[in-house]
């Protein structure tokens, strides 16, 4: 079975986006009404982001495509 976590890279590179822009995760999570916990597992790559709230997180963080 193949690996459907979101890679390293990718989590890095949206952190490094969040603090361009000088949003934090906690912000970031509230602004998206997404749980914090969601979007720190999300950026540290321990969630699959498959569906709910944890994929959406991943799509708005930029780590994934989707709708």
């Amino acid at each position: 079975m193949a690996d459907t976590y979101a890679p390293e890279q990718a989590c890095k590179a949206a952190r490094k986006r969040l603090e361009q822009q000088g949003i934090t995760v906690r912000a970031f999570a509230a602004q998206h009404e997404i749980h914090e916990s969601t979007v720190y597992a999300v950026l540290n790559g321990q969630k699959k982001c498959l569906r709910g709230e944890a994929h959406r997180a991943a799509v708005l963080l930029g780590i994934k495509e989707g709708a």
